[in-house]
């Protein structure tokens, strides 16, 4: 349960995965367009469009590459930044021989069970690329035009980075790190004896899950030495996942600290390229905290280290002399609540300053320090928060950041002065923006999109103005389905909190008559389902079930993001309380109005939505009728340590708050229909919480109807097997509202 950032330095060959939910049986009215099915949704081309995928910018900025489908072929181009021309970079048949297709079947797994799709990355000088596969890397030269193998073989390979000079090539290889020499390509071990149990530079499935770690490596500026993570994943469980279709029930086994029990021990090592003892930097002698984040410092004599305790709401900036390994704390942020992370730190080039950003006024703000721990200026301010920091112009003394600083329904491009003067926003059209800033801070790419239009993707200058379309991602086959507007409005709680929430009337709404309304929602920290973006095939199903007489519905509770840390802390130590009485105002707000049946409204969401869903069905049955609960989290124990502790806490401190906040602890209450699904192959939400809430239903004399999928993960994201599901959840609806 996290969100996620893209990385900025490669550019991949992932599929785009679709998510799309099928047809339901007889409509119950006609809408005036064409009729949206599961055939439709699912098919090509995409009713969403598609994205040039892989942009990733040259060392100098100038020019920007990505891959673009061809007659089923992919071809590598690029685009000059300053005019917008565009030029076949490698064709399909050279790209086909320095990358070669992937026959690993796509994984549902989640943490380090992420596969990373093939890839590349521009050399620093910008004059060739580096291909890793599943099991090799090759270089391209681009002035020869000729490519040659670096690594190769069976074994497995992640996580590749090109020095910082350009010499080497690192890697992860059987857990351990790896160097290649790119000019004679000898090949040698960084590090020696990591196991799975003892990682060396290599992550395990909590950190990148809740912390959002994307790499447990990092290249000195210098290219002098490498920074690594060693963890030491023997204290934690070892989760057995079945595969119930297997003749001998063959099981597989990871890592999973549950909430309350064992997390890995983890330590920083810095080791020279030129040989010698690696050495652990002074974290302290406490064990049982997280090293949430490392940078190095400009001159690759010190590393910051962000280290933040077990129960995340003290976060520690260090800086540790690599050389000697001493540390020494620069800043310390404390929160009555809990500490969100971020990755806005950045240093300077003079080395005396850097930027970070807080979130100690109740929003996320940029504040700029001195390297000994003295504030210089705030930067931002206001009830808004910054979602990202995105670049910093030193030559022009600007900072630039995505923020919610228009609307809490959108996100913008913003810059403002390192003095803390010239706030101004670079984005203009409505929705919601994700930027990829160039190194050389001149331009960036603009992927957007608002709630009735699928993304497109410009070339911009920072001064807001278009170089030129990357892809305009037209659909125009959109406006033969007449889709129902999405409108915004404001729910009022009982005690007078303004919540943002969302509507979709059917084609042709009548005032006159009345209607059924199916409630979507998600709830949890980090997400927000009210928003002026593209909602894919979720939006595209809440379509369909629009065109067949449903009203759909979405309210941001408190907790969800989007409006700062102070929205978020209410859900403190007891969670389902809060957001439950939340969505329950937003059930009443229904109610009132004339052309809904309050008698029929339904409910439902994924993981934490189907966590919310249990909730409403269980403790809220006079309000919701039927819901449907995907991969839902019943008992609070089952989950993970970081995510769970840091906002209940551990079990053994708040037993209370853990039973209260587990649905399978109010499961007595059924009233109305509920339908869970869940994959058995789930290392993120265990199956077991699905099956425990059925035994306990069973204890109650209560029941559920129970869709399982064999080896599926977290999300069921196989268009087989979502068809399956989702013709079963449309029908559930048809059925019993």
């Amino acid at each position: 349960m996290r969100r996620s950032r893209s990385a900025r330095g490669w550019f991949g060959l992932a599929l785009l995965a679709f998510a799309g939910l099928p047809p339901a049986s007889a409509a119950q009215s006609q809408p005036p367009g064409k009729a949206l099915t599961v055939e439709r949704i699912y098919g090509q081309p995409s009713l969403g469009g598609r994205l040039l995928r892989g942009l990733a910018w040259s060392p100098d900025g100038k020019r920007l590459a990505y891959f673009q489908g061809n007659g089923g072929t992919t071809e590598l181009w690029v685009m000059d930044t300053a005019t917008g021309a565009r030029s076949l970079l490698l064709s399909a048949d050279k790209l086909s021989s320095v990358l070669p297709p992937d026959s690993a079947q796509p994984t549902q797994a989640t943490g380090l069970g992420r596969r990373a799709p093939a890839s590349g990355q521009w050399a620093p000088r910008g004059d060739a690329l580096l291909f890793a596969g599943a099991t090799s890397l090759a270089w391209y030269d681009l002035k020869t035009q000729s490519a040659r193998s670096l690594v190769s073989g069976k074994e497995a390979l992640a996580d590749s980075k090109i020095s910082p000079d350009g010499r080497w090539v690192s890697f992860l290889r059987e857990h351990n790190l790896w160097l290649v020499n790119v000019a004679s390509g000898e090949t040698r071990a960084f590090t020696t004896g990591g196991t799975e149990d003892l990682r060396k530079g290599e992550l395990d499935w909590v950190y990148p899950e809740e912390l959002e770690n994307k790499t447990t490596y990092w290249w000195a500026p210098d290219s002098s030495a490498i920074a690594y993570f060693e963890m030491d994943e023997r204290p934690v469980t070892r989760y057995p996942l079945q595969d119930f279709t297997s003749y001998t029930g063959e099981t597989e086994y990871m890592r999973y600290p549950k909430a309350g029990g064992a997390n890995p021990i983890v330590h920083v090592y810095v080791a020279g390229i030129a040989g010698g003892a690696a050495r652990r930097m002074d974290t302290g002698k406490e064990t049982d905290i997280y090293l949430a984040r490392v940078n190095w410092l400009p001159d690759s004599r010190r590393l910051a280290i962000q280290r933040l305790n077990r129960a995340q709401n003290a976060l520690e900036l260090l800086f540790a002399d690599a050389a000697t390994g001493q540390a020494q704390a620069v800043l310390t942020e404390r929160d009555a609540c809990w500490i969100n992370l971020s990755d806005d730190l950045n240093f300077l080039s003079d080395g005396q300053r850097f930027l970070w950003s807080s979130e100690r006024s109740g929003y996320r703000h940029l504040y700029l320090y001195r390297t000994d721990g003295t504030q210089i200026a705030q930067l931002t301010r206001g009830e808004w928060e910054v979602t990202q920091v995105e670049a910093v112009d030193e030559a022009k003394g600007l900072v630039y950041f995505t923020a919610t600083e228009k609307s809490p329904l959108e996100r913008h491009l913003y810059r403002v002065g390192l003095d803390g003067t010239g706030f101004a926003r670079v984005t203009r059209a409505e929705g919601t923006h994700a930027v990829n800033f160039a190194p050389d801070g001149r331009s960036f790419a603009d992927t957007y999109s608002n709630t009735q239009a699928p993304p497109r993707q410009e070339l911009l200058r920072t001064d807001g103005s278009l170089v030129a379309a990357l892809n305009e991602n037209k659909v125009a086959e959109l406006a033969e389905y007449q889709l129902s507007p999405v409108e915004f409005l404001t729910v009022t709680a009982h005690d007078g909190a303004k919540l943002n929430a969302m509507m979709i009337k059917p084609p042709e709404f009548n005032p006159a008559r009345k209607y059924p309304v199916l409630v979507y929602t998600y709830g949890g920290p980090h997400a927000q389902v009210v928003l002026n973006a593209w909602g894919g095939n979720n939006f595209l199903w809440h379509q369909m079930m629009a065109q067949k007489g449903y009203i759909i519905f979405a309210v941001d509770n408190r907790g969800s993001a989007g409006r700062g840390h102070v929205f978020e802390t209410p859900v403190h130590l007891r969670l389902g309380r809060q957001e439950l009485s939340d969505q329950r105002d937003g059930a009443a707000y229904l109610r009132s109005l004339p052309y809904v049946d309050g008698g029929r409204i339904g409910i439902w969401g994924w993981s934490y939505g189907g966590h919310m869903t249990l909730h409403a069905m269980f403790e809220a049955g006079d309000d919701f009728k039927a819901g449907f609960a995907g991969g839902p989290v019943t008992a609070w124990r089952q989950y993970d340590t970081i995510y769970t502790e840091r906002y209940m806490a551990r079990p053994q401190d708040n037993a209370e708050g853990y039973r209260d906040s587990s649905p399978i602890s109010h499961a007595e209450g059924l009233k109305g229909k509920l339908l869970i699904a869940h994959g058995t192959g789930d290392d993120n939400v265990h199956v077991a919480n699905t099956l425990s809430l059925v035994n306990e239903l069973i204890a109650k004399g209560k029941y559920a109807e129970v869709a399982l999928f064999p080896g599926r993960g977290h999300p069921v994201s196989d268009p087989p097997a979502r068809i399956v599901l989702f013709r079963r959840v449309t029908q559930f609806f048809l059925d019993n509202l």
